[in-house]
């Protein structure tokens, strides 16, 4: 893979932060800091192909989140701006210009793959312990320091009698998204690069990963996931399976709204979490927000404390959600509007020719849309912040690239190979 992609896996997985006075700086930071610049220039330059709507909006959703910045919270606006722009505008440039190709993005979801794999002993030990390994080591090192761990303090032995696990991240659920953000590329995406028993092996070690961080969201992006792949497999001969299951979720969706006393959204999400409680919350918090929404549509209330009932706490579980009340809602729609333009554009190429592009794509946008449904539950920040956008990043390139050959079915792991014209001539190369 490309220098620059190992580089910001291995500052994403080893969380070192340290200080210059009192400016708290991640090796993740200072890697998207050199680069982000280069990567700009050549991204007006065209040298990773024309420049798409994706980027122009994406690039509105940063300058409108300054302008919301600096008219709510003009003191901190260095700091605050510095920070989401090197976090979002760094992370999806670094995959958006350095995986552009079907090599870089299977060697990438192999790698993604293998670091979910290798953190898994980790995982179960702390599961068991309550002792983040890799966190506390680098925290004990002379000069630096690390995310905060999450001790017997914060979460006691609540869910299913197991800490909830961090490995590497800032938060369990920030290890649990990581983990569900890869498990469609862990057996889709790496057709034709493993043998179907190691993916097999792989998707259930990525899963455990999940599991072990005992969350909701990441475990709803999972099992959304899981629906997805077999929805694929069962009805891919139909000539329109995806329009298929979108009326069959809006059925269930209207069903459900008929015959429940609760609106159908507490109800969806009173089965995917872990506890009532937390369906409920997370409920309220969508509740409240949106007054807080609603009470300053265009510029959002920026860091202020946000509107909400006495007995809810502070957090703000819903990514989209706080986008809208932090910035306005011009920020929500340039950000959501490039996502699902993307994510549609790659939905409608034609990659019936092309097999291994066709499992790549069906990988992509399968992790994509559990993303979405993961950032309806949960806030992202920091690493994870720029490693959302960078695996979003990283499939831009399917909106462009041409298929060559072999026939898309999910049921082979073979790819077809060329039918070369007959010629009596000797071969030779072709440049």
């Amino acid at each position: 893979m490309p220098i620059p992609v190992i580089l910001f896996l291995l500052a994403f997985i080893v969380p070192i932060h340290f200080f210059i006075g009192p400016l708290r700086l991640t090796g993740l930071r200072i890697i998207l800091l050199i680069l982000i610049v280069p990567m700009i220039i050549n991204l007006i330059k065209g040298k990773y192909g024309k420049i798409l709507f994706v980027d122009y909006v994406f690039f509105l959703h940063f300058l409108w989140v300054a302008f919301a910045i600096l008219v709510n919270d003009p003191r901190q606006f260095l700091q605050s701006i510095g920070a989401t722009g090197i976090d979002f505008i760094g992370g999806y440039m670094i995959g958006r210009a350095y995986i552009r190709n079907i090599i870089s993005f299977q060697k990438l979801a192999a790698t993604l793959v293998l670091i979910a794999f290798c953190t898994l002993p980790f995982a179960i030990y702390e599961a068991y312990t309550g002792h983040a390994i890799i966190v506390e080591t680098i925290r004990n090192l002379p000069g630096i320091t690390s995310v905060n761990p999450l001790t017997d303090a914060w979460y006691h032995r609540v869910r299913l009698g197991l800490y909830r696990t961090q490995v590497f991240a800032a938060h369990p659920i920030h290890y649990g998204f990581f983990a569900a953000s890869i498990f469609s590329l862990s057996y889709i995406a790496l057709r034709n690069f493993y043998s179907t028993k190691l993916r097999l092996l792989l998707s259930f070690s990525v899963g455990m990963c999940v599991f072990f961080s005992l969350s909701s969201g990441p475990l709803l992006g999972m099992t959304v996931q899981l629906g997805l792949i077999s929805w694929a497999f069962v009805f891919q001969k139909l000539s329109r399976p995806w329009l298929m299951l979108t009326g069959v979720i809006i059925a269930v969706y209207i069903f459900v709204d008929i015959l429940s006393e609760r609106p159908p959204i507490l109800v969806f999400l009173a089965y995917a979490s872990l506890s009532p409680s937390t369906a409920y919350g997370r409920y309220m918090i969508f509740e409240w927000g949106m007054k807080n929404v609603w009470s300053s549509p265009i510029i959002g209330i920026g860091s202020a404390d946000w509107e909400r009932a006495w007995f809810m706490s502070g957090s703000m579980d819903n990514f989209w959600l706080l986008i809208m009340m932090r910035y306005g809602v011009p920020a929500f729609l340039f950000l959501v509007s490039g996502w699902f333009w993307a994510l549609w554009k790659v939905g409608q190429r034609n990659f019936n020719s092309d097999s291994t592009l066709c499992s790549l794509r069906r990988a992509w946008v399968i992790s994509s849309i559990s993303v979405s449904f993961i950032l309806a539950s949960v806030h992202v920040w920091d690493a994870m912040y720029s490693f959302v956008f960078f695996l979003f990043g990283a499939g831009i390139w399917l909106m462009t690239v041409e298929p060559q050959y072999g026939q898309c079915d999910l049921n082979s792991d073979l790819e077809r190979k060329p039918i070369l014209p007959y010629t009596r001539f000797p071969k030779r190369s072709i440049s």
